[in-house]
């Protein structure tokens, strides 16, 4: 592939991507996604035959992505247990925040399109299967030794996922109802973090 068609490429699935992200599957039109790339549509033809192509691969880079930040949450093997769930914490929040519509987003296919969820099952049980185990044994190790209280890797796993995650997606509804609260995105994103780090650590740590 030239530089010129890898280029017309990448933009083509970077005005796909948000066209996607904000329309969902059945709201997106090719002739938008052609516009803000800057192609004809017979060009996006050319490239991804059909809108169905195109939008399988950029599920296929999501569903990636969130396999990705799901290990995020648990941090990186060989750090002290609390600092690797905090780093993890912190890793996923961040993920989550430079792709705030990306949780949505699977969340409406997966319920529009049970079929995909099946795909994206598949996906993630691979990325994780051996990472609960791995992190449980380290988990039963501190409780053992009586520095953290005994938890269940997957029920912690769930915890920081929703908590990262509720914020970014109920966002629209929290604005109202906080107030002043969430007149700043940003300070409110920062708050929500670190209450997240302080709420799974109080968790864990042993009482």
């Amino acid at each position: 592939m030239t530089k010129s068609a890898h280029n017309k490429e990448h933009a083509i699935l970077e005005a796909a991507e948000r066209e996607f992200l904000t329309k969902g599957y059945a709201g997106a039109r090719t002739t938008s996604i052609a516009e803000a790339a800057g192609v004809t549509h017979a060009m996006l033809h050319y490239y991804f035959r059909t809108k169905e192509h195109i939008f399988e691969r950029i599920l296929d880079e999501k569903m990636q992505l969130m396999g990705e930040s799901v290990l995020a949450a648990f941090g990186e093997p060989g750090l002290p247990l609390l600092e690797r769930l905090r780093n993890g914490i912190e890793r996923h929040f961040d993920f989550i925040a430079a792709n705030p519509d990306l949780p949505r987003f699977i969340v409406n296919e997966v319920l529009m399109h049970p079929d995909r969820y099946e795909l994206m099952r598949q996906g993630i049980e691979r990325l994780t299967s051996v990472m609960f185990s791995e992190v449980q044994q380290a988990l039963d190790e501190s409780a053992a030794r009586g520095l953290t209280e005994s938890v269940d890797a997957r029920m912690l796993l769930l915890d920081i996922i929703s908590l990262n995650i509720f914020p970014f997606i109920a966002y629209p509804i929290l604005e109202p109802i906080l107030g002043d609260l969430t007149a700043d995105r940003e300070f409110f994103f920062r708050l929500r973090r670190q209450e997240t780090i302080e709420a799974i650590m109080r968790r864990i740590q042993k009482h």
